[in-house]
């Protein structure tokens, strides 16, 4: 009898398990009412100290945001955290029939109507749901939750790639780039306006050797004879060390009017080993490439940083933790549209910038460098057409995005495409004028009306985009170059105090906040919910990689190497030492169901 029965609950189980649609209901209900949690197992506080915000931790799963779920996972992996899938927000007494075991007795018509069978049916939908069902639901749980991280973690990436590929570029300035070390040195490059290597050097102002006066005078030395313009100073190892000496060389050189900026030195290294620096500075050792990367990246961030793998920038949340493939493919589109957006001088451009170009494979951008360094610069985009394997196709996608600066067409530095000429052709007859005079001349441009050279070929609003781009031809999108100004005597974490009103440049946005350097060797975190009065969804409504913004320190915390900052200027700390904010927070509504609440400044095995 026993083994009957036995069988008999092998046989309804496997029943529960393929009617798809009652399973299906209850996956979507347990999505819709169950909660993560996790705990931190014995002994493991100390050496997990970076999970420190999930040690006891619960929120339901439609709340929670990417880099929560692949924190907590992380930590699962690292085997610091227990992570569990509850699938009540509210736990169910034990011998209390769940909401779920009711649904799947019901599907089936069990009911405790005191007949024989009735208890054995409620125990066995009972066993089915806590030792099948529900195990099977939690694999779809995980499963879903890291598919919507990782969405959330990649549109994250790209959006930062994008703010940091689109930042302001400080232009045609001969620039000093300094790749910050201790033992090796600080590496030195000098650029010209154009980007090319005049200079370089190695200097060791800090430990072991601290040449300090002998670095300035290295510099100083260098400063003059090429008339540098900015120092870019690389954020890795001793960066506020040479940030420093950056200061003190330009205070005690006002007459050369030098401006020091820190840049992020995220894939220097990586460019610095690849085969295209090697092809493109073959004559500079590995360590100074970094260097010249690091002076290039202020210049023209996204000439430079297209060099570079996106992944290797180190933009992203918890980036080791996203498919490869994925992310590559997010990433690989930003790229082509930040490229596509600005433009590209095909006279001047790299293999790397023109590969991101529209229609433009790597070995086609080989074949246009080749072509341009064989026969000189291009003097039309027309004559793109006489590079090897530049197609009718090819040229089609392409010839838009590329400019032609001092060529023979005015047209062709513009972002109208080869075949919109016949129409600016009709517009230079209309207004009875040359190229020459009508680019870049508001007033006769806007005196024109479009729908009048609206015809079969060209609708009204490829006219007005043409107009609009002839009034400013060429024009970047990215913003006016602007640094900022690091509040003097502050130089390490001990140097903040709470309230301090600082300048700081946003380095990188989380969907949690926005991280700020202001000066000291650790950057402050701006969570989103002191970014304003207002609710704010995204912190990408507020600030984006680069920006330079006022902040207010709220909270110091050496131990943890953590500042919590405020944008908020009028927000006072508490007593504690902790915000006591006034206002709308911006966070999740239901403080109950945060459980351990979410992490303040948490950068848990962030990359």
């Amino acid at each position: 009898a026993a083994a009957a029965l036995e069988g008999a609950r092998a046989i309804l189980v496997e029943r529960f398990g393929e009617d798809a649609d009652l399973i299906g209901g209850l996956r979507e209900r347990m999505w819709a009412r169950g909660r993560l949690v996790t705990k931190v197992r014995a002994g493991k506080e100390i050496d997990g100290a970076k999970f420190s915000d999930y040690f006891d931790f619960s929120e339901p799963f439609t709340k929670l945001p990417s880099h929560r779920i692949l924190a907590a996972f992380r930590g699962e992996t690292e085997e610091v955290l227990d992570v569990a899938l509850e699938p009540d927000r509210e736990p169910v007494e034990p011998g209390v029939r769940t909401d779920f075991e009711v649904t799947i007795a019901a599907a089936f018509g069990i009911a405790d109507e005191g007949r024989p069978a009735d208890k054995w049916l409620g125990d066995v939908v009972r066993w089915a749901w806590r030792t099948r069902i529900l195990l099977h639901l939690g694999i779809d749980i995980r499963v879903r939750l890291r598919t919507v991280a990782e969405e959330g973690a990649i549109g994250v990436f790209a959006t930062n790639l994008r703010d940091l590929l689109l930042a302001a570029p400080a232009g045609s300035r001969a620039t000093m780039g300094l790749d910050p070390g201790l033992r090796t040195g600080v590496k030195v490059a000098v650029v010209d306006a154009t980007g090319k290597v005049v200079a370089t050097d190695t200097i060791y102002p800090h430990e072991p050797r601290k040449d300090w006066k002998g670095s300035l005078a290295t510099l100083t030395k260098l400063a003059a004879a090429h008339d540098v313009d900015l120092i870019a100073i690389g954020n890795g190892t001793a960066s506020r060390e040479t940030d420093q000496l950056a200061r003190e060389l330009a205070a005690a050189n006002p007459a050369l009017k030098l401006t020091p900026v820190t840049v992020s030195e995220a894939g220097a290294s990586v460019y610095s080993a690849s085969a295209f620096a090697s092809a493109e500075l073959p004559d500079l050792d590995v360590s100074i490439r970094g260097a010249v990367s690091i002076a290039r990246r202020l210049q023209d961030p996204l000439a430079e940083l297209v060099k570079i793998d996106p992944k290797s920038i180190g933009v992203g949340q918890y980036q080791h933790d996203l498919a490869e493939s994925a992310l590559s493919r997010s990433l690989d589109a930003v790229v082509e549209d930040c490229v596509n957006a600005v433009g590209v001088d095909v006279n001047t451009a790299s293999v790397p910038l023109l590969r991101r170009v529209s229609g433009i494979t790597e070995g086609l951008a080989t074949q246009i460098v080749l072509h341009r360094d064989t026969n000189g610069p291009f003097r039309t985009r027309t004559a793109l057409v006489d590079v090897p394997r530049l197609g009718p196709k090819a040229f089609e996608q392409c010839a838009g995005f590329l400019r032609i600066r001092g060529g023979d067409d005015p047209i062709d530095v513009s972002g109208v495409h080869p075949e919109s000429y016949p129409l600016v052709r009709r517009i230079l007859d209309r207004a009875k004028t040359d190229v020459a005079a009508l680019i870049g001349n508001a007033p006769k441009l806007k005196s024109l009306r479009p729908h009048e050279f609206v015809d079969e070929t060209f609708g009204l609003p490829t006219v007005t985009d043409i107009l609009t781009e002839l009034e400013k031809p060429g024009r970047d999108p990215r913003p006016a170059f602007r640094t900022a100004t690091f509040a003097d005597g502050v130089h390490k974490l001990s140097d903040l105090r709470v309230g301090m009103l600082l300048e700081g440049q946003v380095t990188n946005v989380a969907a949690f906040g926005a991280f700020v350097d202001v000066g000291v060797h650790q950057d402050g975190l701006v969570h989103v919910s002191a970014m304003s009065k207002e609710f704010v969804s995204d912190p990408r409504e507020v600030v984006k990689n680069g920006d330079v913004v006022r902040v207010k320190v709220m909270e110091v915390d050496e131990a943890r190497k953590r500042i919590s900052l405020t944008l908020r200027l009028d927000d006072e700390p508490g007593a504690d030492g902790k915000t006591a904010r006034s206002g709308p927070r911006g966070e999740r509504k239901d403080p109950a169901e945060r459980g351990g609440g979410g992490p303040s400044n948490q950068r848990a095995g962030d990359q």
